[in-house]
């Protein structure tokens, strides 16, 4: 469905002498969620005031740099799919039979009529390369102890937000809540996750929910229907020409 340096700020996980800088747990909170690839099965709900709609997913991603999605369902959207090869982008549209390169201005508009950025589903951006990190508190959601960290972008990166915040899990490094600012300190988005489950050898929130903060009654839910970590996928699928391919 998202990292930081501040040396003089350590935290313990629970064991003595084991001590966790912040942009440690953005960094294992990131593995966690990734692995050194992955394929997962999606539904995303849009829900709005007056009517809400559903569309659903195949998504691939091998490390941090390498990622496909492909739209499966409604009949109207299928077969629209995006990648990610390094700080590329690329959309193909079958209804014009083409690969279109998206552009860095496009990274902060919406995915698919979603409360989710460009940049949220195909990650332009990196959490950890592209911010700095620092632990700024902690707190309690659904009875698991977070780090509150906050992410703030470095000089020159292209990223979308003035400021993140996140809140990780200490025990299972979970990405329960993140707070997404603009370059005025305004709350834009709030994501929540939800329903933790194993999948596989490690435990994460099988519902994420994204809300504008200023838009009461919309939201965007994230359902992963399956999700498999580690299984091996060549590099030469992440290509342009395979993007009209999937199925």
């Amino acid at each position: 469905m998202f990292c930081f340096i501040h040396c003089a700020l350590l935290w313990f996980h629970g064991l003595p002498g084991v001590c966790q800088s912040a942009k440690d747990l953005v960094k294992k909170a990131e593995e966690n969620g990734r692995g050194h690839s992955s394929y997962a099965e999606i539904k995303i709900q849009t829900v709005r005031p007056k009517w809400s709609r559903e569309m659903q997913l195949k998504a691939w991603s091998k490390g941090n740099h390498l990622s496909m999605i492909l739209v499966t369902a409604p009949s109207k959207e299928k077969g629209i799919a995006f990648l990610k090869k390094g700080k590329e982008i690329w959309n193909w549209i079958p209804s014009l039979e083409r690969n279109v390169k998206l552009p860095p201005s496009m990274m902060s508009q919406s995915w698919m009529g979603t409360d989710f950025t460009n940049d949220d589903l195909v990650k332009e951006s990196s959490i950890l390369e592209d911010y700095t990190h620092n632990i700024v508190g902690e707190e309690f959601l659904d009875e698991r102890k977070c780090a509150k960290i906050l992410m703030i972008p470095k000089e020159n990166a292209a990223v979308v937000w003035g400021k993140i915040f996140l809140w990780i899990d200490y025990k299972d490094y979970l990405i329960l809540q993140a707070e997404y600012f603009d370059e005025e300190d305004i709350l834009i988005n709030r994501m929540r996750g939800y329903d933790i489950r194993k999948f596989g050898d490690r435990f994460l929130p099988a519902r994420m929910v994204m809300e504008p903060a200023d838009k009461p009654g919309h939201q965007t839910i994230l359902h992963y229907l399956s999700l498999t970590f580690d299984q091996p996928i060549n590099d030469r699928f992440f290509t342009t020409q395979n993007l009209a391919l999937l199925k």
